[in-house]
C-alpha cells in the first residue's frame, strides 16, 4: 500500500467554502468520511472555528452553487443533499450527498476511474488550500491519475504534489511532526527556528507572523493545533509503551 498526498489551491470566487475559510483564517475542515461510486459521492465533514465562521460555512455548504468536491465550475445540474449533523459554538458536522450528472466530476471520481476501488480518502482544508491524502495499492498508476486530475481542475485551481510514500508495516512509524498538516508543520518549524519556544523568547507571536506573512490569528491557530496533536501523540505513545512493558 502507498499514500499519495497532494493539495489544491482555489482561486477567489471558484469555491464558496474556500472563500469562507480564506475570510476566517482560524477555521478549518477535516473529513470524517468520504465515499464515492461511479454515480454519486457522499461525505461527512467536521469544521472548527468561531461561531461567525461556522455560520458562514453552513451557508456556503447550502449554497446552490456548491457541490462537495465537484470540480465543474458552472452549474453541473446535480441534485445535492446537505444536512447538519451536529452544531455547537466551535464545531460543525455536515453531511453532503450528490448524484452525478454527465458533466460532474470530482477528485474521488477521477481517483475511482484511474486508481480503482478500495481507496481511502482523508482531507484537510484551511484557507484556500485543500489537502488530500489517498491510501491506495502499490501498483496504482499515480502519475496518470495526477495528470488527469490536473486537466479537470483547469486554471481556476492550483494543484501541487506533496508526497508519495510506501506504507510498510515493518517500517518504524512516522514521527508525530511528520503527521501534521503541512501548514502546521511549517508554522512549528518556524517557531522553533526563530526562538519562539525559548525562555525568554527571542521572538513574539506577532513578529513571527509578520516574518511568515500570515495573520497573527492564523499562526496562533496553527501552533495550537500542532501542539495539541503532538501532546496527544506523546501521551498515546507513552500509554502504549507502559502497556507493552507491564507484562515484562
Amino acid at each position: 500500500m502507498r499514500e499519495f498526498v497532494f493539495a489544491l489551491e482555489y482561486e477567489p470566487g471558484t469555491n464558496p467554502v474556500a472563500d469562507v475559510l480564506a475570510d476566517y483564517p482560524d477555521a478549518s475542515i477535516r473529513s470524517l468520511s468520504c465515499h464515492v461510486t461511479a454515480d454519486s459521492l457522499w461525505r461527512v465533514d467536521h469544521a472548527e472555528g468561531s461561531p461567525e465562521a461556522l455560520e458562514a460555512l453552513e451557508d456556503a455548504y447550502k449554497n446552490a452553487d456548491f457541490f462537495a468536491d465537484c470540480l465543474v465550475k458552472d452549474d453541473c445540474g446535480a441534485d445535492c443533499e446537505v444536512q447538519v449533523l451536529d452544531r455547537s459554538n466551535d464545531t460543525l458536522v455536515v453531511y453532503t450527498y450528490w448524484d452525478r450528472t454527465d458533466v460532474c466530476t470530482s477528485v474521488p471520481h477521477v481517483a475511482l476511474e484511474y486508481l480503482g476501488e478500495g481507496l481511502l480518502f482523508e482531507t484537510y482544508r484551511e484557507g484556500r488550500r485543500y489537502r488530500w491524502r489517498i491510501v491506495l495499492g502499490s501498483d496504482a498508476p499515480i502519475h496518470e491519475f495526477f495528470d488527469a486530475l490536473g486537466d479537470e481542475v483547469g486554471e481556476c485551481t492550483g494543484i501541487e504534489m506533496l508526497r508519495l510514500t510506501e506504507l510498510d508495516p515493518d517500517r518504524a512509524p512516522l514521527e508525530p511532526e511528520q503527521d501534521l498538516p503541512d501548514e502546521q508543520r511549517e508554522a512549528l518549524r518556524a517557531a522553533v527556528e526563530h526562538g519562539y519556544y525559548e525562555t525568554p523568547r527571542r521572538i513574539e507571536l506577532g513578529e513571527l507572523a509578520e516574518r511568515l506573512e500570515i495573520p497573527r490569528s492564523t499562526l496562533s491557530y496553527r501552533l495550537r493545533r500542532a501542539e495539541s496533536s503532538l501532546a496527544t501523540t506523546f501521551v498515546e505513545d507513552d500509554d502504549s509503551l507502559e502497556a507493552l512493558t507491564a507484562g515484562l
